[in-house]
């Protein structure tokens, strides 16, 4: 078993492992990146601009909740209609209990009068006791609606304070967002300001093309350049490279194109 360290002329490592009892190949790449080989000083130009695009992504704003405040709102109209409904049916039973109750009464004063033979006096008791009964069921019926209605109406007042708070939590986070969004156009006024400041002494050519490949180098146009290694692609340039990419005004990687800071 063989272990063998190779570089390649493009600094590249290549690490041989030799297994003569096994008749297969399998290939691994690494790529040495980390926090030595990242970007620590940008010029203040671009420290800036980046401050200004991650400072909305930064800020946590709230969101309000429109979908529960609307969920809240039909709730409370299902609820309303249904008490209605138990309304207007309570409504009804108890008119039928007055007519009941009125007629039941004038029946009675007519069996109490006297003056009717053996048959009527019969059929006007049948006709009080059947008065009775409805009376009965009516009241009972009564009842039992007016529960229903004033437990319906618990659920209504209830689904009004949640809508209620709902509307007022709306309210407090509004406010809240337009608090949050007053800081980050504070901040991003401030960021201005001192973009302004370091833009100052960068020469026009160089700062449109700074601006000209950062969009293309997903924000970042400024590398440094660290132990022969790009700090943007991270890819090695050998000597004569360096020495190429030092003549150019200003020095570019010749590999991703961007602005070379030579530690």
């Amino acid at each position: 078993m063989t272990v063998r360290l190779s570089t390649l002329a493009n600094g590249f490592r290549v690490v041989t492992h030799s297994m003569p009892a096994v008749e297969s190949v399998s290939v691994g790449v690494w790529v040495g990146v980390g926090t030595r080989h990242e970007i620590a000083d940008r010029i203040a130009l671009y420290r800036e601009r980046l401050g200004m695009d991650l400072l909305v992504v930064r800020t946590e704003v709230p969101a309000a909740t429109p979908a529960e405040r609307e969920h809240s709102l039909d709730t409370l109209a299902e609820l309303t209609a249904t008490h209605r409904e138990t309304s207007l049916e309570l409504d009804k039973t108890d008119g039928e209990l007055t007519l009941s109750e009125e007629k039941k009464a004038t029946e009675e004063r007519r069996l109490y009068a006297g003056g009717l033979n053996a048959r009527e006096t019969e059929a006007l008791m049948s006709e009080v006791e059947m008065l009775g009964r409805q009376v009965a069921e009516k009241e009972e019926a009564t009842l039992k609606l007016m529960e229903v209605r004033d437990e319906q109406q618990a659920e209504v007042d209830a689904a009004t304070a949640e809508l209620d708070a709902a509307e007022a939590s709306k309210q407090q986070l509004e406010a809240r967002i337009a608090e949050k969004w007053d800081k980050i156009d504070a901040d991003i006024a401030r960021q201005e300001l001192k973009k302004a400041e370091a833009v100052k002494p960068v020469p026009t050519e160089l700062l449109e093309l700074y601006e000209e490949i950062r969009p293309h180098k997903e924000g970042v146009a400024v590398a440094r350049l660290g132990e022969g290694i790009c700090g943007g692609c991270h890819l090695r340039l050998t000597e004569a490279e360096q020495l190429q990419a030092s003549k150019s005004d200003p020095p570019r990687c010749i590999h991703c194109l961007r602005i070379l800071v030579f530690q």
